[in-house]
């Protein structure tokens, strides 16, 4: 039996997931909840083989959670269901870990077979996604995309360089950097772009 816990914050999505997915003989959805950190702490208790997981959620994002899985379940499978075709969220997940990132839009059948062959060890990724990410890929570097993504967050330079232990000199170098790679005049610019793309 495969048990399956689901997190997804739109309820009337949960719960059609885990009726269907409940009717295949061979599944068992052991935890339905609605926020990325209750997810985290549901699986630390019940252990499932499979969590799937929307990606935008309150509390903690999907991405965020297969990071946590990964130390705290590393034997969970953590797949990514999403109605975002950003293929930064695709880059990111499979650098996070996850295990299979599909679209909403996928029949229920697909899904199934799909968590099967994640259970049997292999990585199921959608073929429009992967298309759109071999496509489109993030110029930024590991530094460059924190840097933009607590610049998200409202942090000014100021507090940037403190969380980051950088100088303020360095952060404004890092702005200006990321400014440019994504042919932008402003950091609210590059961060509107940076979000639209999914790579912070």
């Amino acid at each position: 039996m495969i048990r399956i816990l689901i997190a997804e914050d739109q309820a009337m999505v949960r719960g059609a997931l885990a009726t269907l997915l409940d009717l295949e003989d061979d599944f068992e959805v052991i935890a339905s909840v609605g926020n990325g950190l209750e997810a985290v702490e549901r699986a630390k208790v019940l252990l499932p083989d499979v969590a799937l997981l929307d990606i935008e959620m309150p509390k903690m994002s999907g991405l965020e959670v297969v990071e946590k899985l990964r130390s705290a379940v590393p034997s969970c499978r953590c797949v990514l269901v999403t109605t975002f075709a950003r293929p930064g969220y695709m880059q990111r997940a499979i650098k996070a870990g996850a295990r299979g990132y599909l679209l909403k839009d996928a029949q229920v059948e697909e899904l199934a077979a799909a968590i099967r062959r994640i259970v049997a060890g292999d990585r199921v990724m959608s073929p429009e996604l992967m298309m759109a990410a071999m496509e489109c890929t993030n110029p930024l570097t590991d530094r460059e995309s924190e840097v933009l993504r607590l610049a998200a967050q409202g942090m000014t330079t100021r507090e940037l360089a403190r969380t980051l232990c950088l100088s303020e000199g360095t952060v404004r170098n890092y702005l200006s950097e990321t400014m440019s790679k994504l042919s932008t005049n402003s950091r609210q610019e590059a961060i509107k772009t940076a979000e639209s793309q999914g790579w912070i």
